[in-house]
């Protein structure tokens, strides 16, 4: 088991607070469904792995995963038989298609939707079991803001919110990222607006959601919020193709805008977020 593992497990035992977010792990996550938070993550894998890192996705969605849809996988091993004891984690990670790994949940997980003290200490079982083989750890947790999905969001040194500039969709990434600074003390949150109609969208979105932040959000002196904007996803014709078709967008359709727009979240993340 990692220190960093280790020391995250001890935190839950300890208090209430969330444990201590793990260096190489960053969670994809979003206020509503239906955004392109799994599109993004395993495209977003695709393009890392890429660059030439050692990437993992887990489908961190206990209740409602869709990663094996997206990435048209047939697992005969889940992270549902890991945490039952019938499987070893080395048998549930498969490759996938784009030269990363992915660790699948089964889907219907009822027992797995609420946070339960079995279920924080097999998820922190099976990260102590991840995190030192990979370069980078990408968790697509569920939409929203239940129990299990911001335990899965405080393992994260990294969040990344994924939004559309639909107002439904934006109200719910705010009350997401207020949870996340109340709850868990964030300070930086990475934004990625897809879906945009034009070029600069997501930018004025994300700073329109840090001036609502900045006014209506109380924090600690000294410790401000920072909605950092990482990419626009344009909307593009080529990523309906691709998910109708269960194919990576990066493959099938290397140039068209979107899957450019992911390549360059990918050198970003690799400059800015990647440990060295």
């Amino acid at each position: 088991m990692s220190d960093e593992v280790k020391q995250a497990q001890a935190g839950t035992r300890a208090s209430e607070m969330p444990p201590r977010p793990l260096g190489k792990v960053m969670a994809v996550t979003s206020g509503k469904g239906g955004v392109g938070k799994t599109f993004v993550s395993a495209n977003l894998a695709a393009a890392l792995a890429k660059r030439g890192l050692r990437v993992l996705v887990l489908d961190a969605d206990l209740g409602l995963a869709n990663l094996d849809v997206v990435l048209n996988l047939y697992p005969k091993v889940t992270l549902h038989d890991v945490f039952q004891g019938k499987a070893k984690l080395e048998d549930a990670i498969v490759k996938a298609p784009g030269g990363f790994s992915v660790l699948l949940a089964g889907s219907g997980m009822v027992e797995y939707s609420r946070l339960t003290p079995e279920v924080r200490n097999e998820f922190l079982n099976i990260m102590s079991g991840l995190v030192p083989r990979y370069d980078i750890v990408l968790m697509d947790t569920g939409a929203g803001i239940s129990d299990v999905v911001l335990f899965a969001v405080s393992l994260a040194a990294e969040v990344i919110v994924v939004a559309t500039p639909e107002p439904t969709s934006l109200t719910d990434a705010y009350a997401t990222i207020k949870v996340l600074v109340g709850q868990q003390k964030r300070q930086v949150i990475r934004m990625v607006i897809n879906q945009t109609a034009r070029l600069g969208d997501g930018r004025a979105i994300t700073v329109q959601l840090q001036q609502v932040l900045d006014r209506f959000v109380v924090t600690e002196p000294g410790r401000p919020i920072k909605l950092v904007h990482m990419c626009d996803i344009p909307a593009d014709p080529s990523v309906r193709q691709a998910v109708m078709r269960r194919q990576l967008l990066v493959q099938s359709a290397p140039g068209c805008p979107a899957a450019l727009a992911i390549t360059q979240l990918a050198q970003k993340i690799q400059e800015v977020v990647v440990p060295r």
